[in-house]
This record gives structure tokens, C-alpha cells and sequence, in this order.
């Protein structure tokens, strides 16, 4: 049996979870569920108070002839559908931790919601990340960025099984983590190549924070002035760590939906003949030449001359090897 100064809150949380304009509960049916639930014992006075005190606290609470329900919640159905959608369709959240998101969302909807969600249940059924240290990692990445300390940590790749198999120990300096292309990256400068790396927070496992002040952020080549974060999100389609360069495409008419899709309206373009327009961006060449070879049959690299001839070499390359194989 719960304290009945718990009564409060037991009732916000009965309305929460029960009620909207379409399931009102009158005070019998609140009495009842409190009795359920908690074991708290109640009269209909007492109920009917403390309806009053949380609309006089602020919320949104109605009464009519059916009962008393929520008007109103933290996140509309369509929102929590979205974010949980989100959760299900993030790689570098393992299963359990993306159950466990779910749950919590759920619990944010209405009466009817968790029969409406039932694609939650085949949570096991999408691609996930297999790295449990991944939330903890953003605790102790954020710590040490707000320290201005340095990280020790592995990093890992997957072998043909799926499992990570740490490749070396690592040292840097952390200064952002960033959302790119539904993957989770650590932005931070590496002892070890001295120049700006994206590490996957999901490939890292054994993250410590050691007692070494970080590397000043504007002190880094291309960073003097802080993190263009329009850039990052642009200019470095797979998050290659080059200098972006100004790139000319030459484009099939149809490839302006791709092209906003990775560069937003980062890119200048005009019409050519035949069906084909150019294309200006500024973006990594190394991350340029894999989506080049992506799109080989509607671009064409028109400069710099050094990344179209690393195109032909790949090319080439690739031909050979299934010339070789008949």
C-alpha cells in the first residue's frame, strides 16, 4: 500500500496513461485503477481535488459528462512515430538500447498508441550496431569535450562474422560528435596523424578520459575559425578528413534529385546540351571519387584533372579485374 500523499501523481499518471478525448474515466473508474495499480484506497472527493490542483498546476486536463482525460501531450502520436522510426532505423543503436528507447517513447503516447506501433516488436529484425559501449561513449565523449581533455580509446573493425576486433589504441582530442548519413561520428584530432579524424562512435569501445588538455580546436588546419558544421554536412559525403576542393560535374538532367540529397543547396548548376547540366560543388576529392564511381554512368568528372584521373585509374582498374574473372 502506497502513502496516499503519492495520490497526486498516481492520478496524473492513470490520465496519462489511459485517457484522451475519445477514453475519458470517471472518478469510479480512476478510484478503481488506483486501487489496481498502486494499492492506493481513495474516495471520490479526494479524487476530484486533486483533479483540480493539476489543472490549476497547468495541465491540460478536461472534464465533461463522459469523465476527466488528457487534452494534451508532451509529443502527438505522428511525432512519437517519427522519433521511434528513427530509433528502429539508426544503425549505431544495438537492440537492446534501441528496445529500451522504444519503451520510453511508448510510454510518452496515449491509450491506444503501443497497439498502433507494432513494428517496435521487430526491432531484432533491422541492422544494428553490436557495440554496447555506444551510449557510454557519448557520456564520456561529451565529458571530456566539456572538460577540454583528451581520450584514450580502440578502435575496432567487423570481421566476416560481425563481431568488432579492436585494431589499435588510439589518442586524441575530441571536439564535436555529429549525425551524418544515419551514422554517429566522433569528431576529434588524432596524436597519431595530427590532423582532423571522423570516427564512428559505434566502431570505439573502451573510451577514457586522461588527464591531458586537449589539442586547441583553432590551431588545426582549416579550423582557425571553429567547425562549419554546413560544410562537414556537404562537403564530406563520406566523412573523409581532406580539405574540400570546388569540383565540376557534369550531370544528367535527372541527377538534381541526388545531387540535393548529399549537398543540400551547396552546389551551383547550369543547363549544357543533350540533356545534361554542370554541376559546381565544394566536397572532399577523396570522398568525390567514390561518389563519382556511385553515379559513373550519369556523371562525369570535369575537373580537377587529378580527381578525374584517379576515376580512370579506378575504372580501369575494375575492368581488369573482371576481365580476369571471364
Amino acid at each position: 500500500m502506497e502513502a496516499k500523499k503519492t495520490l497526486i501523481l498516481r492520478i496524473y499518471q492513470i490520465l496519462e496513461r489511459y485517457t484522451d478525448a475519445e477514453h475519458p474515466l470517471k472518478q469510479q473508474g480512476i478510484i478503481d485503477i488506483l486501487y489496481r495499480d498502486y494499492g492506493v484506497e481513495c474516495e471520490r472527493k479526494a479524487v476530484g481535488r486533486n483533479i483540480s490542483y493539476l489543472k490549476e498546476a497547468g495541465c491540460d486536463i478536461e472534464s465533461d459528462a463522459r469523465g476527466t482525460y488528457l487534452a494534451s501531450r508532451t509529443f502527438e502520436n505522428a511525432e512519437l512515430r517519427l522519433l521511434i522510426d528513427s530509433v528502429l532505423s539508426s544503425r549505431h543503436i544495438n537492440s537492446a538500447h534501441s528496445k529500451q528507447l522504444i519503451d520510453k517513447l511508448i510510454g510518452f503516447g496515449g491509450r491506444d498508441f503501443k497497439s498502433n506501433v507494432k513494428h517496435v516488436y521487430s526491432v531484432k529484425d533491422w541492422e544494428k550496431s553490436q557495440n554496447k559501449d555506444f551510449f557510454l561513449n557519448i557520456e564520456i565523449a561529451d565529458e571530456a569535450i566539456e572538460q577540454g581533455k583528451k581520450i584514450r580509446f580502440k578502435y575496432n573493425r567487423t570481421d566476416i562474422n560481425g563481431n568488432l576486433c579492436a585494431t589499435d589504441t588510439h589518442v586524441g582530442s575530441p571536439y564535436q560528435m555529429l549525425l551524418h548519413n544515419q551514422r554517429y561520428y566522433l569528431m576529434l584530432r588524432d596524436d597519431k596523424y595530427e590532423g582532423m579524424s571522423f570516427d564512428r562512435l559505434d566502431k570505439i569501445t573502451d573510451m577514457r578520459i586522461i588527464d591531458e588538455d586537449a589539442f586547441p580546436l583553432n590551431e588545426i588546419d582549416g579550423y582557425k575559425h571553429g567547425i562549419n558544421y554546413k560544410e562537414i554536412a556537404t562537403g564530406l559525403p563520406y566523412m573523409f578528413s581532406d580539405t574540400p576542393q570546388v569540383i565540376t560535374l557534369k550531370c544528367k538532367s535527372f541527377m538534381t534529385d541526388e545531387l540535393v540529397d548529399w549537398f543540400g543547396r551547396n552546389f551551383s548548376a547550369k543547363p549544357a546540351e543533350d540533356g545534361y547540366f554542370t554541376a559546381t560543388v565544394k566536397a572532399s576529392p577523396r570522398a568525390m571519387l567514390y561518389w563519382a564511381l556511385q553515379y559513373n554512368q550519369n556523371v562525369e568528372v570535369l575537373s580537377p584533372a587529378s580527381l578525374r584521373e584517379e576515376i580512370i585509374a579506378s575504372l580501369k582498374a575494375t575492368l581488369a579485374v573482371y576481365k580476369e574473372q571471364g
